[in-house]
């Protein structure tokens, strides 16, 4: 019984940990975002299934992930260099109509993945496409010629 009310208070901690923390939807994450989640899922799973089950050092393992990620949001939000560290940048893969080779081999992405992405804006033919770019969050933005 105890680990399912430990459970039960680790899901409403974290639930309201994230509400608290970004308003964004899953889909437009970053990785720095994931890591906070992930993070925090794990340190409720270890007080509800770990030999450590106080809901108070549950509790404050989770407040003090919280404050440090603020504290990266807010060193993020003064400083560009620090955000382009954690966040990443974006990387244009198709520039004027051209595609940057070297860019798609490190990001590893298929023709298919820019295809689809097109596609998703009404572009039929690779030709029509004058710039992509990856986001910072994995997704393709296609602008069409």
């Amino acid at each position: 019984m105890a680990t399912v009310l430990h459970a039960v208070l680790g899901y409403f901690l974290l639930l309201f940990t994230v509400r608290i923390l970004r308003r964004r939807a899953g889909a437009q994450m970053t990785m720095f975002e994931f890591v906070l989640i992930f993070l925090i899922g794990g340190i409720i799973i270890i007080s509800t299934v770990g030999n450590d089950r106080s809901v108070t050092n549950c509790t404050c393992a989770v407040i003090v992930v919280g404050f440090m990620h603020r504290a990266l949001a807010y060193a993020k939000s003064k400083s560009p260099r620090v955000g382009a560290i954690v966040d990443g940048s974006p990387v244009m893969v198709i520039r004027k109509g051209e595609w940057q080779q070297e860019i798609i081999y490190r990001t590893g992405l298929r023709r298919e993945d820019i295809e689809a992405a097109a596609r998703g804006i009404g572009v039929t033919r690779i030709e029509d496409i004058d710039y992509a770019v990856v986001e910072r969050n994995g997704h393709i933005s296609v602008i069409k010629k």
